[in-house]
């Protein structure tokens, strides 16, 4: 199997890869655009190991075999069927062992050039893990920052639709970073699929040009954000993103306004504030919710958790804040993409390194 093993830089050789561990493997994380053709499932990997430890590592080993081959079987008649002769996948496991050496072996002999990764999913792994230490500081970026409110988000989607380069470090973490931050019937990626997302995007930006990107702390909902991508951000040059206080309720009723719609999770997510606030605060926010009072509970949040939350934090982070360039944002406005144009004129003239 030597001359069939083949190391992570060379992905791109390939026609297609194939990710052959459990679909649960596969769904925490994978290579990306990998399909799942698993030789093993969810059940049978346990049935395996289980017997490993507590049978012996030969009854494991024929067991596991039989349930492979008749798996592989399945896959050709079904997910491989159509592929043409000169196809060239790349099979890959959790480390490079008997279940993606088994499919390459079978495809190898039906006369497919396929070809195993050297190491499996772990040589990915620490493949993504050195990546987000080295890429981050290949780029120039343009930290945007504001309250609660000020459409931050959607100023960035703008900028992009304006053709600047950017990074939504809050889509690839499917949340948006607050408390309240859960996006509805959308639930979170591990951390391993934020990292391999990150590096993704990462590695399709131009270093000629700058990447405007929203201010984040260290964690957005349930991912950790990695070091060096903070360290950058940091120093990173800063727009003040500014909107006026009715437009940040109104924008509030839009972007959060579903939480209404669960009142018992609205209320259990603020009881978490008591520690910052106080319990007749928390209740008093918890009577608004009973009398769906949206925009005076968005206005007191504003005023009583959020404003002071962004001067605990931003001002001390951000080190070229103090020489932010200002823009007044109307979040709620159908010309967010001209308002986007103005800003980048704005800091062409203003910031010609950054242009």
């Amino acid at each position: 199997m030597k001359n069939l093993l083949v190391p992570i830089d060379r992905l791109s050789d390939f026609d297609e890869i194939v990710d052959v561990r459990t679909p649960l493997e596969f769904a925490e994380d994978r290579i990306p655009g990998a399909i799942n053709a698993p030789v093993l499932s969810n059940e049978e990997r346990v049935i395996v190991g289980t017997m490993y430890k507590q049978v012996s590592p030969f009854e494991a080993t024929r067991v596991g075999a039989a349930m492979v081959a008749r798996n592989i079987a399945m896959h050709l008649d079904t997910i491989f069927a159509g592929k043409p002769r000169n196809w060239r996948p790349l099979i890959y496991c959790w480390r490079g062992g008997k279940r993606s050496g088994s499919m390459t072996t079978w495809f190898n002999m039906i006369g497919w050039q396929a070809r195993q990764l050297d190491g499996g999913y772990k040589s990915y792994r620490r493949d993504v893990i050195e990546r987000l230490v080295a890429l981050p500081g290949r780029f120039r970026y343009i930290a945007l920052i504001g309250h609660t409110g000020s459409g931050k988000t959607r100023f960035l989607k703008a900028l992009d639709a304006a053709g600047a380069q950017t990074l939504d470090l809050e889509a690839l973490a499917a949340h948006r970073g607050s408390l309240l931050g859960a996006l509805p019937g959308c639930p979170q990626p591990s951390q391993k699929a934020f990292d391999s997302a990150l590096v993704q995007a990462l590695s399709g930006f131009d270093p000629a040009k700058p990447v405007f990107v929203e201010a984040e702390g260290r964690r957005i909902g349930a991912i950790t954000m990695p070091d060096a991508v903070l360290a950058n951000l940091h120093i990173a040059s800063c727009v003040q993103v500014e909107a006026r206080r009715e437009d940040r309720i109104a924008f509030l009723l839009q972007d959060y306004g579903h939480l209404f719609d669960d009142p018992a999770f609205f209320k259990a997510q603020l009881s978490k504030l008591v520690a910052l606030h106080s319990r007749e605060r928390v209740a008093h926010w918890h009577r608004l919710i009973d009398e769906n009072a949206r925009a005076a509970l968005f206005a007191e949040l504003i005023d009583h958790h959020y404003d002071p939350a962004y001067r605990r934090s931003n001002q001390a982070l951000y080190t070229e804040l103090p020489h932010a360039a200002h823009v007044l944002f109307r979040p709620n406005d159908a010309d967010s993409i001209d308002q986007a144009k103005a800003l980048l004129a704005q800091l062409a003239e203003t910031m010609p390194a950054l242009g």
